[in-house]
């Protein structure tokens, strides 16, 4: 696999020479909305299979699989665009194989309103899938899942395992601290939750649960570790599976990376995997910086590995951007959300440079609204993001660290260019057996 980044003169077609492929090829593999439109900065993926096959009169997905001694879900996998169409043609390309370095797991986050196209594109790519959708009542009811019978169904069929997250929100989207408060300290409160949430798990078919425990300290750790033991040894039985989503809270003062100090050797004993990450919404505070960090992923494995399991460890990314408005003023500006595909959607349209930051290793922009296409006379803004090299340098270092584990946040988009970096060079663990 190459990461190009596109430089002052390119085109789409002095690309693909550059590099031995076709136009076609890259714009597929990308899925590039504006191949017309390049800009300085873009990041272009260029893969290179090991096998391919071309389809001939007659061929079916699953001929086409079967001839090659792979699954349909793998030749999805390796050609995801298929889904896009409505037919394959004689003289199509098709990849059936790439040659792989290493084995990675991911942890997909949806919510049970994802588009359901969006969700079969990405399902190939998923290890497990993290179903966003239940929260806890005030007198331990569980509520929510009313639209997730056939994501689990789809999960399943591709080899994915569901799993059911539980959080303590309120009707406003944020966490409940007097309930959380009272969830980890109140042991018939936690009979009630367990109970209920058992009988979602036998019911629907999910294989486990996600506890959500953001609001975890050094001071109430313990008290999360006796919630999560007592939901362990509740579930664990009927061979369900307990995992703990923690927000590492990362600090960053003076050039240096602290995190909350928690014994994460303690908490692993009752966890199937601790998913380390940081539920982005729509507004973001603070001024503007990088939407992630792979110094500061580097770091917390550097300060915790050794005292705790790899294999217990999954890793998360957001898969969005931020923008503040310009000149930022602290405590009036806030970052707002926006897609990977609005991001560039926007770049394309401010005619900007992307620019990269090292440290981080992500991308960002600065608006030029003098050579916008639409003209605008607005405030300058500015947008971090994650591009195809932020990918590919966290899966680096994660399999280095004997920790590849990948948590996407989320997927309610879909994004070609991470499943293309991940795809093309590992292969994705599938515990389930595929169609």
């Amino acid at each position: 696999m190459d990461l190009y980044i596109v430089q002052a003169g390119d085109t789409i077609e002095k690309i693909a020479d550059r590099f031995g492929t076709s136009v076609e090829k890259i714009i597929l593999d990308n899925e590039l909305q504006n191949p017309n439109k390049l800009l300085i900065g873009q990041v272009i993926v260029i893969v290179y299979p090991s096998k391919t096959y071309i389809v001939k009169e007659g061929d079916t997905l699953s001929s086409i699989a079967a001839s090659n001694n792979i699954t349909v879900n793998e030749l999805l996998r390796n050609n995801p665009f298929v889904l896009s169409s409505d037919y394959i043609y004689p003289g199509e390309e098709l990849t059936i194989a790439y040659d792989r370095s290493a084995r990675v797991s991911t942890y997909g986050y949806a919510d049970t309103f994802i588009n359901r196209e969006t969700l079969r594109k990405t399902l190939p790519f998923l290890t497990y899938l993290s179903v966003f959708d239940y929260y806890i009542g005030q007198n331990g009811e569980v509520i929510g899942g009313n639209n997730d019978r056939d994501i689990i169904e789809m999960a399943i069929q591709h080899g994915v395992i569901p799993l059911l997250h539980l959080a303590t929100i309120t009707i406003q989207g944020e966490v409940d601290e007097e309930l959380t408060f009272r969830m980890i300290n109140d042991e018939e409160l936690q009979d009630r939750i367990i109970e209920n949430t058992l009988n979602i798990l036998r019911e629907k078919g999910y294989y486990g649960v996600v506890i959500s425990s953001q609001m975890i300290s050094s001071d109430n750790q313990e008290l999360f570790y006796n919630y999560a033991k007592r939901f362990s040894d509740a579930i664990e039985p009927e061979g369900y599976i307990t995992l703990l989503a923690i927000d590492p809270k990362p600090n960053i003062s003076n050039g240096q990376i602290t995190f909350e100090p928690l014994d994460y050797s303690h908490l692993s004993e009752v966890a199937y995997s601790i998913l380390l990450i940081r539920y982005t919404w729509g507004i973001i505070d603070g001024p503007p910086s990088p939407v992630f960090s792979v110094k500061v992923v580097d770091t917390f494995l550097d300060t915790f590995l050794p005292s705790v399991d790899p294999a217990k460890l999954s890793i998360g990314m957001p898969l969005l951007g931020y923008i503040w408005e310009l000149p930022y003023i602290p405590s009036l500006s806030d970052g707002n959300s926006i897609t990977i595909e609005n991001v560039l959607n926007l770049a394309v349209e401010y005619n900007v440079v992307i620019q990269f930051d090292e440290e981080s290793q992500t991308p960002f922009f600065i608006s030029n609204n003098a050579n916008a296409d639409n003209d605008s006379s607005g405030n300058d803004f500015i947008v971090w993001f994650v591009n195809p090299i932020t990918f590919n340098s966290l899966l680096n270092l994660l399999v280095e660290k004997d920790t590849p584990s990948l948590v996407v946040w989320s997927i309610m988009s879909y994004l070609a260019t991470l499943w293309l970096v991940i795809n093309s060079q590992y292969e994705i663990i599938k515990l389930l057996p595929e169609f």
